[in-house]
């Protein structure tokens, strides 16, 4: 068998890069343990690679920023089994404010747009919090504001089987699995959010409210497959990302995890999704990588 992962920001972000191969290398190793063996695409012109591989695998997995996960997503859809969320719905999750839209509809908390104060502005499709910061002043090209909520910044970590695609294939009706709760770390400085890590296998007094909230989010959103849920726990439970994708949880979740992490993906892509993984403690983990087991 014959697993294709994909990681775009290895050759192409330098900013996000050190992020992105350990995420890479953490699946890479799960799949060979697992009994796969592993393609990656080489540097140069990282769409050209997933045309070129895609064909070759058994499985395929691609990782990238929100505003082209879309479209490489589709690439694996029409090539291989992808095993991470439809294209469709990475589209969706990637615009920020369309998103927020969506969830806000189907009464979800999500932190309201702000045009003038103080306010929390991003990239309208950012990632790894790249250039957000809290400022008065008018955001940029690509860029839009919201209101700045005081809180508690955690994550959840997801699997959701396949139920849009091959949906008449694999549908099971199974709910999402829960890999973990987490906590971020965030620092601001002179303004700027810098991302610095994250602990998972956490535990929290309102650790309910806060997965059933995430587990709501995603699945309105479409989201199958590995998902992180990165929320404001407040005076209410604030949706602030959905990521259609692997986070950098999966760097601490892959030194506590007993189960193997390519496993449950390949089945949550068929509709047999666990009921259940068993952490082994928590671990911390920083934007480089660097993992430490508490």
């Amino acid at each position: 068998m014959l697993a294709l992962l994909a990681e775009y920001t290895v050759f192409h972000n330098p900013a996000l890069a050190p992020e992105g191969n350990a995420m890479l290398s953490v699946l890479k190793e799960s799949f060979i343990r697992s009994g796969y063996d592993v393609i990656t695409p080489e540097s140069g012109d990282f769409e050209a690679e997933l045309r070129r591989l895609a064909p070759l695998a058994d499985v395929g997995l691609v990782i990238a920023p929100d505003h082209l996960l879309g479209k490489y997503s589709k690439i694996l859809e029409d090539n291989c089994h992808s095993i991470g969320c439809g294209s469709l719905n990475c589209a969706i999750c990637s615009n920020k404010p369309h998103a927020g839209a969506i969830l806000t509809a189907q009464g979800i908390a999500v932190p309201k747009e702000k045009n003038e104060g103080v306010r929390v502005i991003k990239e309208k499709q950012g990632a790894g919090a790249l250039n957000m910061r809290i400022a008065d002043e008018e955001p940029g090209p690509g860029e839009f504001g919201q209101e700045f909520i005081e809180g508690e910044h955690m994550s959840v970590s997801l699997v959701i089987s396949r139920y849009v695609g091959n949906a008449c294939s694999f549908y099971s009706g199974r709910p999402p699995l829960v890999l973990s709760l987490n906590r971020q770390y965030l620092r601001i400085g002179d303004g700027m959010v810098a991302f610095e890590g994250g602990e998972v296998g956490v535990d929290h007094p309102r650790r309910d409210e806060i997965i059933a909230t995430a587990i709501k989010a995603a699945t309105v959103l479409g989201c199958q497959g590995y998902a992180g849920v990165d929320v404001i726990v407040g005076d209410d439970i604030y949706v602030v990302d959905v990521n259609p994708r692997p986070t950098s949880s999966i760097i601490g979740l892959s030194a506590v995890m007993d189960e193997e992490i390519a496993e449950i993906l390949v089945r949550a892509s068929k509709g047999d999704i666990p009921e259940s993984v068993h952490l082994m403690g928590t671990a911390r983990y920083d934007k480089d990588g660097m993992v430490t087991v508490l």
